[in-house]
C-alpha cells in the first residue's frame, strides 16, 4: 500500500481507542509482563504470546505443531541490512533450495486478443503513452489472486489478477511531472487498476510465462465503464451531470490489496482513493441548500479530501477529479469491486452493500448456514475493522445463482469491549443511533455511520486473514501509527460526522508502552507513536462467523528484539519485522506476513528503525506457537505486498511494488535497477519454486 502514515488524520473520534481497552483487559486480568498466555489459551485453546518480554529463544529444525498443519520447513534467512552488506543487496533473497524468477512488470503487455505478440512493447524510457498503457502492466503491484483454469492442470494454468495500486509519477514519464498535460493523466489513470493475464508453466522448460495471447487478458483502469450496485445505487448522492442515474461511474483506483469468492470472481478494494480528488476552492458548487453543502464538505473532510490532493494533479486536467466542481464523483469511490476473471466481457461492479472507506483487503468465509462473510479494514490511523454477512446463501452447485449475492446483507463495525470480549455492532437503520438514516446514505457515509454506533478506532487495519483450519480465528494486521500518545489530544468527535481530519492523537496506555511523543535522549532515538504496528486477532463466538459476538487477543507485537526501549522492542518469537501490512493464510495454514516499512535510506543506518530488520521482507508464522521465520527479503525502496500459491502449493507468486523509491527523474535507478538492471525500477510479480519441486515453505 501507500505508505502514508504522515497522511492527515481523518478521524478524531472520543470512540474508544484500541489502546486504552488493551490496558484495561490486561488490568482486569492481572495479567504479569510476559505473562498473557493464560487469557489467550482461554481465548483460542492454544498456548498464548506474551505481550512485553522481549528477545525469544527459538530451535532450530522444521516446525511441527497441530494436526493438519503443513509445517515449515526452511530456517529463516538474516535480514536485507547494511551489516550483510553496506549497500543493502539489491535483490530478492530466499532461503537455500529455492529460486525465483520475474514474470510480470510494470509495462509488460498483457497479451490481449488483436495484439501482435510482445506488443505495444515497453520502452525503458518510459515513453510508452496512455493507449500502449490500457494494454500493458499497470504499475504498483499490490495484491493478487490465482484462479486456476479447469481440467487436471490447474496449477499449472490460470488467470492471474493482479491490483496496481498507484504510481510514481517521476518515473512514468520521461521527463517527469514537466509539461503537465491531459495526456500524462490519462497515462497514469490507466497505470492504476487491475490486470488479468493468463500464466502457464511451460511444460518443457518448466518456466512460469504470461500467455500471449489468450482470450482472457484485459486492463481494468481509471476509465473502465463500471456498474454501481447494491443499496446506494441510484442514490442522489451518486449522481453526477456524466451520470443522472448513480449507477455507472468511469475505472477504479488505489487498488490496494483484494479478495476473491468461493463462485470465482476477483474483489479489488479501493483504498487511498481521496488522493486523487482536489478541492482547491473549499466550496461545492450546483447544491440546492446550504445544508447540502455543508453536509458535502464535511464528508470530503472525513474522508480526506484536501485542496491540493496527493499530488496527482489530475484535477488539473480532468474535472472529473475536482471534488467542488463535481461534489458527488467521490462518493462514487471507496468500494469493493467484484470482477469475473472467467468472463473478459462483463462489467466490474462496485458493491455499495460492503460500505464506502479506504478498503485494504476483502477476507471471506462461508458461513455453517452458507451464508458468506467479508472481513474488510479501513486502512487509516484511528479507522475500523467491518464485517458483511449476506442476506442470501452461496450455492456452490449453480455460479450464476451467486453473482449479485453481495448485493443484501447486513453491514457490521466492530467494538474491542475492555474485558477480552468484543461485539458487531450493526451498521442499519435498526440500530437506534442510525435510525434516522437511510441505508444507501449508511453505505455512502459509512465513516460517519461507525462513529455515531461507537466502534472502537484501531491503528490502521489493513489486511485481514481467516485460518483455514479453524476460520472463526481471523487475523489482521495494524500497521503503525505515528501519532499515538502524542501531545495535543484532541477534544471531540462531532456525531454528525463535521470531525476535522488531522486531528486525532490517541493516548499512550501503560500496557502498551510503544506511544508518546518522540525521544531522542537515549542511544536510539524513539519516533511518535506505534513506530512498528502489531497483528490482532479474535475469535467468532460458537465458531460462527455471523456472530454478533467475538473474543479477541493480541498475536504479536512488531519490533526489535536488539532495542531496550520497550516501545521498539516488540514480543517475536523468532525473526523480527516491523509495520506488517500483507497477511495471507495458504491452504496448509501457514500464515504469511509482508511488511511496508519505511524505504528511507538513513532508517538502515546505526540507529535507524531499519538498522537490524532490514528491507521490506515476508515472513511465515505458526499460528499455534508464535514462532515467525524470514522467508523473503526484498530489494532497496520496495514494499513486499501480495502473496498466493497454486492449488497445489508448488508456485507461489509474489509482487514487489515500487522498487526504487527515493529515485528521481533524472536519475531513476538511484536507489535501484531491480527487476531488469536497467535505467528505470519496475513494480514486479515473481514466482517462487522449490529446487525440489516440494510445497512452498513446506517441510
Amino acid at each position: 500500500m501507500l505508505n502514508h502514515d504522515d497522511d492527515p488524520i481523518s478521524n478524531s473520534s472520543q470512540n474508544s481507542h484500541f489502546n486504552d481497552i488493551l490496558q484495561v483487559n490486561l488490568k482486569r486480568r492481572q495479567l504479569l509482563a510476559g505473562g498473557l498466555g493464560a487469557a489467550i489459551v482461554g481465548f483460542f485453546g492454544v498456548p498464548g504470546l506474551s505481550m512485553l518480554s522481549g528477545v525469544r529463544e527459538v530451535g532450530a529444525g522444521p516446525i511441527r505443531s497441530r494436526p493438519g498443519f503443513g509445517g515449515i520447513g526452511f530456517e529463516g534467512i538474516e535480514p536485507n541490512t547494511r551489516a550483510l552488506d553496506p549497500n543493502l543487496i539489491d535483490d530478492v533473497r530466499l532461503p537455500p533450495g529455492y529460486s525465483y524468477q520475474v514474470l510480470y512488470r510494470w509495462g509488460d503487455p498483457i497479451g490481449a486478443l488483436g495484439q501482435r505478440p510482445g506488443e505495444p512493447a515497453w520502452r525503458d524510457d518510459a515513453s510508452n503513452d496512455s493507449i500502449d498503457q490500457t494494454l500493458q502492466s499497470g504499475d504498483h503491484h499490490d495484491g493478487m489472486h490465482f484462479f486456476p483454469l479447469p481440467g487436471r492442470l490447474g496449477s499449472s494454468r490460470g488467470l492471474l489478477c493482479v491490483n496496481h495500486e498507484y504510481n510514481d509519477q517521476l518515473f512514468l514519464f520521461p521527463d517527469g511531472m514537466d509539461t503537465w498535460n491531459i495526456e500524462k493523466v490519462r497515462k497514469s489513470q490507466h497505470a492504476h487498476g487491475v490486470s488479468i493475464v493468463a500464466v502457464w508453466r511451460h511444460p518443457r522448460t518448466g518456466r512460469w510465462e504470461v500467455k500471449r495471447p489468450s482470450p482472457f487478458a484485459r486492463r481494468i483502469h481509471g476509465n473502465t465503464p463500471m456498474q454501481i450496485t447494491g443499496p446506494a445505487a441510484g442514490d442522489d448522492l451518486l449522481k453526477t451531470a456524466a451520470d443522472p442515474t448513480g449507477t455507472r461511474v468511469l475505472g477504479t483506483l488505489n487498488n490496494c490489496a483484494h479478495g476473491y469468492t468461493p463462485w470465482g470472481t476477483y474483489l479489488t478494494c479501493e483504498e487511498n482513493w481521496n488522493g486523487y480528488f482536489a478541492n482547491p476552492t473549499g466550496d461545492v458548487e450546483g447544491l440546492p441548500g446550504n445544508d447540502q453543502k455543508l453536509e458535502i464538505l464535511a464528508g470530503q473532510t472525513r474522508y480526506g479530501i484536501t485542496q491540493t490532493g496527493f499530488g496527482y494533479r489530475w484535477h488539473e486536467h480532468d474535472a472529473r477529479f475536482r471534488a467542488d466542481l463535481n461534489p458527488n464523483e467521490p462518493h462514487r469511490f471507496g468500494y469493493v469491486v467484484e470482477i469475473d476473471p472467467y468472463s473478459p466481457r462483463s462489467m466490474p461492479k462496485k458493491r455499495t452493500a460492503l460500505g464506502r472507506c479506504k478498503h485494504e483487503n476483502a477476507e471471506h468465509v462461508v458461513a455453517a448456514n452458507g451464508r458468506v462473510v467479508l472481513y474488510t479494514g479501513d486502512d487509516e490511523r484511528n479507522e475500523y475493522i467491518y464485517k458483511f454477512v449476506t442476506a442470501g446463501s452461496y450455492n456452490p452447485r449453480n455460479r450464476r445463482t451467486n453473482m449479485d449475492l453481495l448485493d443484501e446483507g447486513t453491514l457490521y463495525v466492530a467494538k474491542f469491549n475492555d474485558d477480552g470480549t468484543g461485539e458487531w455492532l450493526e451498521l442499519t437503520p435498526n440500530n437506534p443511533a442510525l435510525d434516522n438514516w437511510t441505508q444507501a446514505e449508511i453505505c455512502i457515509r459509512t465513516r460517519q455511520a461507525a462513529d455515531a454506533v461507537g466502534a472502537t478506532m484501531m491503528d490502521r487495519p489493513e489486511w485481514i486473514a481467516a485460518d483455514p483450519m479453524a476460520p472463526a480465528n481471523v487475523y489482521c494486521t495494524l500497521t503503525n501509527n505515528s501519532n499515538r500518545g502524542r501531545s495535543g489530544i484532541p477534544t471531540g468527535n462531532n456525531p454528525d460526522g463535521t470531525t476535522n481530519a488531522g486531528s486525532a492523537r490517541p493516548p499512550v496506555n501503560n500496557a502498551n508502552p510503544r506511544g508518546g511523543d518522540a525521544d531522542t535522549t537515549g542511544p536510539v532515538p524513539v519516533p511518535t507513536g506505534n513506530v512498528y504496528g502489531h497483528i490482532i486477532r479474535w475469535h467468532e463466538d460458537d465458531d460462527d462467523n455471523t456472530s454478533p459476538t467475538f473474543t479477541w487477543d493480541i498475536f504479536v507485537l512488531a519490533g526489535d528484539s536488539t532495542r531496550t526501549d520497550p516501545r521498539l522492542q516488540g514480543n517475536t518469537i523468532g525473526d523480527d519485522f516491523n509495520s506488517p501490512d500483507g497477511l495471507w493464510f495458504d491452504g496448509a495454514g501457514r500464515l504469511w506476513i509482508q511488511t511496508d516499512a519505511t524505504t528511507s535510506g538513513s532508517s538502515y543506518n546505526p540507529g535507524g528503525l531499519n538498522e537490524n530488520i532490514g528491507t521490506n521482507q515476508m515472513l511465515c508464522a505458526d499460528p499455534e506457537s508464535g514462532e515467525i521465520r524470514r522467508f523473503l527479503t526484498g530489494p532497496r525502496g520496495c514494499e513486499v505486498t501480495g502473496v498466493v500459491t497454486t492449488p497445489d502449493r508448488k508456485t507461489m507468486f509474489v509482487n514487489f511494488q515500487h522498487p526504487g523509491e527515493g529515485g528521481t527523474t533524472t536519475n531513476p535507478t538511484a536507489i535501484s535497477d531491480w527487476p531488469d538492471r536497467g535505467p528505470r525500477p519496475r513494480s514486479a510479480t515473481i514466482v517462487i519454486t522449490r529446487d525440489d519441486g516440494g510445497e512452498i515453505g513446506g517441510l
